[in-house]
Parts: structure tokens; C-alpha cells; sequence
């Protein structure tokens, strides 16, 4: 079959799909990656087929701005992951889709709406798998006839919210029941002459990297899958082939944090300094480390070290509560500190894995140098973190891998397609001009080519 997978230009959200990504094509189907111009050097470094889709969406110059106004501080919706359920009134929720729909959603989608539905009408796939902010891609799919599902990279906040959204809009009087959503994503699919449906919103199903003891249950049809670090290319350096001779504690705050929020949740130089005197071996990849910074004699600052790579030397993590850290540092089973930002369900995943013993949470704005020493001496000196950390591991291990989804997957699509889906490419097929006249243009990477002759068995 033919599998579309679609994301707005969010480098760590995608790189959570290349492991499913690359299953469907070991499997034999035909796969293609589209997403704004900003990532299609990345996915093209995955050894996927990228295709571009309209043009860069603007929210990190919006943040970039925010921040300028003296803005920033207000998260605004953003927080509901610190304030759910607790404040879970009709009001606010319908407030926050305003919020989420108008300076998100819009903002991140419509440069690519018409353009991947062009590519979806085009192309004709029989599965579009997307980023669950990427709403263009169910408008794309409906506009095509094709199945789709979600692909998260986290606890399904989005799809716990529009459950509850549902459930409280039904008690209101009709004239009350503003969905913000709903009527963003029916104006759009009538104009490829469709009409609105609930699936739209999230999905014929869920594809679920997350454990279910730290996850949340938003009522969808979920296909768990085992999470699979991937950090794109990866280069082990040197020091990190030999043993460590003290234990080893990585402090990461994010990439992303740096790049797109223009800074990080904590001070990295004051918890260095914080842990000066421990007799630990502090690892700190900091990419873009500010100019004259020094590191305290027991740290080790870096450039960008793979985390799958790094993770199983390491006695505990200090982190900043961002989905792909905290999920890689799940799947090696080591003991995390993490310091979340009031962001979406971040604090929500941690306090959830706190609640499991596998880690502890601070918030980010307690998260002084004195705080985090006294967390992370509890981590080294309490063997029931490590013990519970070991647990969620073996929670993760036992969900099926990307390559047993898939079978799964063909089921799902063949139920929810408008007509039966493609079989698997199992034998060479010889080309067919007119039938690559009909493709859309493509930029290609060093994938094998899309009607390949054989079905590529590697480890990614």
C-alpha cells in the first residue's frame, strides 16, 4: 500500500515516526514523508522520500516576538497539562481551542493545507499517518478518500482534551457549543467538497508510543507501539567507548528548548555549580553552550551526543521533560530528574512517571542549583529508582515494535479505506512510464527508489 506521512516542520516530532516509517518500507509498502521545506533536509538524512509541501510556517517567529513584548510568560492555554483536570471548566476548554485552533494549529497548517491535499489527490495513498498538531493531513486524507491515524510523540493530551471537550460541550445549549476545531476543519474539507467528520480531530486510530502506566486514555482506538530511540545521525565519540570511573549523570535541556524557545527552562551553569562536589562524572551536551562558559572540573560539556548511545553508561538524568528525552531515557531504564516547563503535558509526564518511583519531578521555576543537587543525590542513593525505572523499561519492552504494528496497520486501512489498499511490493515489478507520469515531483534522498525492487531489511 501506499503510506503518506505528514508533519509540520517539527524535526523531534518527526524523528519519533522514522522507526514506523522505515517498518512500512522493510515491509514492502511505498512511503513517502511530506512536511514544510525547513525539515526536508531531515528527512532526507533518515533515507526517507521527502516532498515538500507549501512554505515554512512562522510560529517560532511569533514566540520570537512574544518574547521581545515581554510576553512569554504567559503561557496562555499551554499550561493545561499543569492545570488538568483541575481546572477543567466549559469555559476554559472552549477558550483554550480558541487559543490552541488560532495561534498553533492555523498558524503551523494552513501554509501546507492546499498543497498536501494536492499531493494526497495526486498521489492517491491509501494511509496518511500524521503528527497530531498536523490537522492539514485528516483534511488532506478526507480529501482523497484515505485512511489515517495519529502518530504520537507523547501522552495524548490533544485527544484526552477533545474528549472532554466533547463530554462538556454536550451539556451545553446548542447555541453555546463553540468549536473551534470542528468548524476550522469543516470550512476546509468543504472545499474539496467533503463534509466534517469527529475522525478529523484525531484520527481512525492512534498509533501509542507510550506506556500506559504514564500515559492517558482518551477514548481512541489505540495501537500501541514500542518507542524507538532514534536522535537522526549519530557519531559515538571517543570518551563514550571507555567505562566510566565514577557514576555518570546526563544534564540535557533540549535542543529544541535552545533552538525553536530561545532558551532553556533552567540554568545549566547554576546547577553545574550546584554540582560541582559530587563525585559523579556530569555529562552536559550543550550544542550551543554560551560564549566564555566553563564547566565545573567534574562536568564534561559536548556538542550533540546521541542519547541512545549516551543512556546506558549513565547512573541517572537530569532533563528538561521534553517527550523524546524523557521516552529515550524510559526505554534504557535509567532514574530521571525532570525539570518540565509549565508546557503542554509536560508536567503532566512527569509527575506521572514520579508517581510510577522511576524519577522525580521539580518544576522548572523551582529548579534552582541547591534543588536539583538534593533531587539528583536522592536518585544516586535510593535503589527504588532505579528499581522503578527498571519496571517502566520492561513496560516498554514487552509493547510490540514498529515492525508487528504493521500488519495491523494494513488491517486498519483496509477497514477505513474508501476502496481495498494496495498489497505490499513482495517481487521486482517492471516500471511503468504512465504510471510515474501521474506522480507528483519528488525530492529524493538516498532512499531505495519508490517502486524499489526489493524490500530493504535494516535496523534504523
Amino acid at each position: 500500500m501506499r503510506v503518506l506521512i505528514a508533519t509540520y516542520s517539527e524535526k523531534t516530532h518527526f524523528l519519533g515516526m522514522v522507526p514506523l516509517a522505515w517498518a512500512l518500507r522493510t515491509a514492502g509498502h511505498e512511503v513517502l514523508v511530506a512536511s514544510q521545506p525547513e525539515l526536508i533536509d531531515a528527512i532526507a538524512g533518515t533515507g526517507l522520500t521527502a516532498v515538500p509541501v507549501g512554505r515554512d510556517h512562522s510560529l517560532y517567529r511569533r514566540f520570537a516576538w512574544a518574547r521581545l513584548q515581554g510576553l512569554d510568560d504567559d503561557p496562555g492555554f499551554f499550561d493545561v497539562g499543569d492545570r488538568w483536570p483541575d481546572d477543567l471548566t466549559w469555559s476554559r476548554v472552549r477558550w483554550g481551542y480558541r487559543e490552541v485552533v488560532t495561534w498553533w494549529w492555523k498558524v503551523v497548517n494552513e501554509p501546507m493545507l492546499d498543497d498536501l491535499a494536492d499531493l494526497c489527490r495526486a498521489w492517491r495513498p491509501d494511509l496518511v499517518l500524521w503528527e497530531p498538531g498536523t490537522h492539514a493531513a485528516p483534511v488532506a486524507a478526507a480529501a482523497s478518500g484515505a485512511a489515517h491515524g495519529r502518530v504520537l510523540w507523547s501522552a495524548d493530551l490533544y485527544g484526552r482534551m477533545r474528549a472532554d471537550f466533547l463530554r462538556l460541550a454536550a451539556e451545553q445549549p446548542a447555541s453555546e457549543r463553540e468549536d473551534a476545531l470542528g468548524e476550522w476543519l469543516a470550512a476546509r474539507i468543504s472545499a474539496y467538497g467533503g463534509a466534517f467528520s469527529e475522525h478529523m480531530t484525531r484520527g481512525h486510530f492512534t498509533v501509542d508510543p507510550m506506556p500506559r502506566s504514564i500515559g492517558l486514555d482518551s477514548g481512541v482506538r489505540r495501537v500501541p507501539m514500542r518507542y524507538v530511540p532514534y536522535n537522526g545521525r549519530a557519531v559515538v565519540p571517543d570518551w563514550l567507548r571507555e567505562p566510566a570511573d565514577r557514576p555518570r549523570v546526563c544534564l540535557t535541556m533540549g535542543v529544541s528548548a535552545d533552538e525553536r524557545l530561545g532558551r532553556h527552562a533552567v540554568s545549566v551553569s547554576d546547577v553545574l555549580d550546584a554540582l560541582a562536589d559530587l563525585d559523579v562524572e556530569i555529562v552536559a551536551p550543550l550544542p550551543h553552550a554560551p560564549p566564555g562558559f566553563t564547566a565545573p572540573p567534574n562536568a564534561r560539556v559536548t556538542g550533540f551526543v546521541p542519547l541512545h548511545a549516551l543512556l546506558p553508561t549513565c547512573a541517572a538524568m537530569i532533563n528538561h521533560g521534553g517527550p523524546g528525552t524523557v521516552c529515550t531515557t524510559l526505554f534504557h531504564g535509567v532514574p530521571q530528574l525532570l525539570l518540565p516547563r509549565t508546557l503542554l503535558d509536560d508536567p503532566l509526564v512527569a509527575r506521572n512517571i514520579a508517581e510510577q518511583g522511576a524519577g522525580l519531578a521539580l518544576p522548572s521555576a523551582e529548579a534552582t542549583g541547591t534543588a536539583v543537587r538534593e533531587h539528583l543525590l536522592r536518585l544516586l542513593d535510593e535503589p527504588s529508582f532505579a528499581e522503578g525505572a527498571a519496571r517502566l523499561r520492561e513496560e516498554m519492552l514487552a509493547m510490540p515494535g514498529p515492525n508487528a504494528v504493521v500488519p495491523l496497520l494494513e488491517e486498519l486501512t483496509a477497514t477505513y479505506h474508501g476502496s481495498p489498499p494496495r498489497p505490499p511490493i513482495t517481487a521486482p515489478r517492471p516500471s511503468s512510464t504512465a504510471h510515474r507520469s501521474t506522480a507528483p515531483p519528488l525530492h529524493r534522498s538516498t532512499a531505495p527508489p519508490l517502486h524499489g525492487s526489493t524490500a530493504h531489511d535494516e535496523t534504523r
